[in-house]
């Protein structure tokens, strides 16, 4: 009999951000973060996600400075970053700000140097000459774990635990969940839960990853959508008929990772503002109020314009830019406001029609309190609309501009291109 674990309650309103600890400061330490902690509770950041900040291996190295995800020892801290106990210092300082930490964990594979590779040969897959191996030729820098052998489940689930033990985090964001089994990470969660409620973040789509071990799961398909759109080989059409299989009929009780960047889609393809250039801010207001849960990535508060290194230092350069002010403004209306929050019943989401339906994606989140009503073109033309249909009519106020609204039966708006309009009941 599988057991859902419960979504934690604190988690249903939070905004995540992902911490690039390497690239956030010149120095990329834990004591350079911290001075960041104000602004990223003003930003209306909720779980802080840390890449992996464990030692990282030395043979087969990419790069100066090697992939965070290679690892040499689960249970250490990367003396780049600090010591254990600045670690330990600061997810209590996080805590008592308010926000919440989690770790990225890579179950899948190690360094060539781990320490596991003398002291516990038997947990890697081996080839028919007994060599260990990368998981992938591209991955060169890593070798693959062995899931037939529970003594290696057994080390792990003690290697998560000791970062709850040691450190009081809230949980994990797990690498390329998918190349796991689903019954290890099911066993390992039966197992954090023992020492508090966790949350639990999966780098994968598999949807059978919810019934019992994760809470949220990546939504790249949307993601590659964005992108098509602002590159115009969609329309708003697209999302509209995906809304049905990507969003209305995910599993109860987990929730879609929203996302326009993430350390991947950077590196590889290329920074937010490359790829969705003047649509930036409409994409950004769509992953914080279709249902799921929104990802921030480092710098992408300060309008970041570029690829970071993977491999090696490469610091973000920080700056004062509009994009800040709007995340801060959509991550605290998420945390204020039940309508867009975590697990609302999918019948609480309703997209709406238009007579421009080929431009403009228009919808309601709706709780028992409150009502959020969405206006996006999705377009490079400036573009006249009125809404048709129901599920519209009432008070509202702009939330960016605070102007009060009465929506008749016909409503007539008139949208720039890319342009946005989000409105709150009163």
């Amino acid at each position: 009999m599988s057991q859902k674990y419960k979504f934690p309650e604190w988690a249903i309103n939070q905004v995540v951000y992902e911490v690039n600890l390497r690239q956030y400061s010149p120095g990329g330490t834990i004591t350079e973060f911290r001075q960041h902690l104000p602004r990223l509770k003003d930003l209306g950041a909720g779980i802080l996600w840390f890449m992996p900040i464990q030692p990282i291996g030395i043979k087969n190295r990419k790069g100066t400075l090697g992939s965070y995800y290679s690892i040499s020892n689960y249970c250490e801290m990367d003396p780049a970053y600090g010591t254990m106990e600045e670690f330990v210092s600061l997810v209590k300082e996080i805590h008592s700000m308010g926000m919440y930490v989690i770790l990225d964990w890579v179950a899948n594979h190690t360094a060539w140097d781990h320490i596991w590779i003398d002291e516990f040969p038997d947990f890697y897959k081996k080839n028919e000459l007994g060599e260990v191996f990368p998981p992938f030729p591209e991955w060169e820098d890593v070798v693959g774990l062995d899931y037939s052998n529970d003594a290696l489940r057994l080390e792990m689930i003690l290697s998560m635990k000791f970062w709850i033990e040691t450190a009081d985090i809230d949980g994990f964001r797990c690498d390329m969940a998918m190349l796991v089994p689903t019954d290890f990470w099911n066993q390992a969660r039966k197992e954090l839960e023992t020492l508090k409620p966790v949350f639990m973040l999966a780098e994968a789509d598999q949807r059978e990853l919810t019934e019992e071990a994760f809470d949220v799961l990546y939504n790249w398909n949307l993601m590659h959508v964005w992108n098509d759109i602002a590159q115009g080989k969609y329309s708003a059409v697209e999302i509209r008929w995906r809304i049905p299989s990507e969003i209305t009929d995910f599993p109860q009780g987990s929730e879609n990772l929203m996302f326009i960047s993430n350390h991947d889609e950077n590196s590889w393809n290329g920074s937010e503002l490359e790829r969705l250039g003047l649509s930036l801010e409409t994409f950004a207001v769509l992953i914080f109020t279709l249902p799921g849960m929104p990802l921030i990535y480092s710098g992408m508060e300060a309008g970041n314009y570029r690829k970071l290194s993977f491999f090696d230092k490469d610091c973000i350069e920080w700056k004062e830019d509009k994009m800040a002010a709007l995340y801060s403004k959509l991550a605290h209306l998420r945390m204020q406001n039940p309508a867009l929050w975590s697990l609302q019943p999918k019948s609480g989401f309703q997209l709406l029609t238009t007579d421009r339906d080929d431009k403009v994606l228009c919808f309601t989140r709706e709780s028992a309190s409150k009502k959020v009503l969405v206006a996006l073109n999705l377009s490079t033309e400036h573009v006249n609309f009125r809404f048709t249909g129901l599920g519209f009519q009432g008070r509202y106020i702009n939330v960016m501009d605070q102007m009060h609204v009465i929506m008749g039966d016909t409503p007539c708006f008139s949208l720039n291109a890319w342009g946005y309009r989000v409105w709150e009941s009163v």
